[in-house]
């Protein structure tokens, strides 16, 4: 388990990104979302393990990179703000590809106990070429997550619908 490694999770589209982004302008180390690196590089190749074509070969390559992330940031001596990361890959590879991965990979690979979830932001939520599912699509996603990290011994911080600088400010006063 590392302490130091700090996962974003939660709504698609509910702002993990730009608090990524404004933790990165803090000074911390991130770590971009792993799904939205394997669609640009997918779009660009012309390959299928997109989402919206083939969601179990897209976990599966997401659970990769994020295993690869881990190994990547273990030596880094500070603290590690994930864009997502495992469990999040692993929890979409069991809803849409019936693999049971998530209890070994959760066990094997910890991160800090506290996890923070981003909330469903009807407001801010905005679909683009690399998050092509709807809104519905996010809440079922973020319904799955919400459950799925404590049953595996973390505890979830809803963030507050607030300015990414006072969404930075929450996430560190809490670490």
């Amino acid at each position: 388990m590392s302490d130091r490694f700090i996962v974003l999770s939660g709504c698609s589209g509910g702002g993990k990104s730009t608090l990524l982004d404004e933790l990165r302008r803090r000074g911390h180390a991130t770590v971009e979302e792993p799904g939205r690196r394997i669609v640009q590089a997918e779009l660009a190749a012309g390959g299928s393990a997109l989402p919206w074509r083939d969601m179990a070969a897209f976990a599966r390559r997401a659970i990769d990179l994020a295993l690869a992330d881990r190994a990547r940031m273990q030596d880094h001596p500070g603290l590690v703000f994930f864009d997502r990361g495992l469990i999040d890959a692993a929890c979409a590879l069991e809803a849409h590809g019936s693999e049971p991965v998530l209890n070994s990979l959760a066990a094997a690979h910890r991160y800090r106990r506290k996890v923070f979830l981003t909330p469903p932001w009807p407001e801010i939520y905005a679909g683009d070429a690399e998050r092509r599912h709807g809104f519905d699509a996010a809440l079922k996603e973020y319904e799955r997550l919400k459950y799925a990290y404590p049953r595996l011994g973390y505890e979830t911080v809803v963030l507050p619908k607030v300015s990414v600088e006072a969404r930075a400010d929450f996430v560190l006063a809490r670490l």
